[in-house]
C-alpha cells in the first residue's frame, strides 16, 4: 500500500540517481507522468515515456524516466537533489507572492495549482498559487 505516491515516485528517481541507473521505471500516474515530464523539461531528466506492461492477463501503464548525465561514465549528473515538500501529514502551500526561486534561480521548485502541475517560474508569470510538491537542484 502506498501512503504517498509521489514522496515513492521521488525516492525511486533518488536511487536511480545514487545507483546511477540508465533509466527508472515506475507505475503510472497522471500527477507522476506531469513531474517526470517537467523533470525532462527543466533538463533534470533525458526524456520519459509511458508503456504498457503485461502480467498475468492484465495490462499495467508503467512511466519509464531516462536519467542524464554528463558523461558517458555517468559520474555525475544534472539531478544533485530533489525531495518532497508537502505531505500527507503537513501540507505546504505557496502564494503567488512567496513564491520566490529556488537556489537563486538554478533550482525548480513544482507546484500542484488550479491551473494544473507548473513550475514555480510558470506559477511566477500566471500569478498564481498552489501546493508545492517538489524542490529539485
Amino acid at each position: 500500500m502506498q501512503t504517498d505516491p509521489i514522496a515513492d515516485f521521488i525516492t525511486i528517481i533518488r536511487n536511480g540517481v545514487a545507483a546511477r541507473a540508465k533509466d527508472i521505471v515506475a507505475p503510472h500516474s497522471k500527477m507522476r507522468e506531469a513531474i517526470a515530464s517537467i523533470l525532462a523539461r527543466e533538463g533534470f531528466v533525458d526524456r520519459i515515456e509511458v508503456f504498457e506492461e503485461r502480467r498475468k492477463r492484465r495490462k499495467f501503464k508503467r512511466l519509464r524516466v531516462h536519467m542524464r548525465y554528463y558523461d558517458e561514465l555517468r559520474h555525475v549528473g544534472p539531478l544533485n537533489h530533489i525531495a518532497r515538500v508537502s505531505k500527507p501529514s503537513r501540507r505546504v502551500y505557496a502564494d503567488a507572492s512567496e513564491n520566490k526561486p529556488v537556489r537563486g534561480g538554478v533550482g525548480v521548485r513544482i507546484l500542484s495549482t488550479s491551473s494544473g502541475v507548473m513550475t514555480d517560474n510558470e506559477a511566477r508569470r500566471r500569478n498564481v498559487g498552489g501546493e508545492v510538491l517538489v524542490e529539485v537542484w
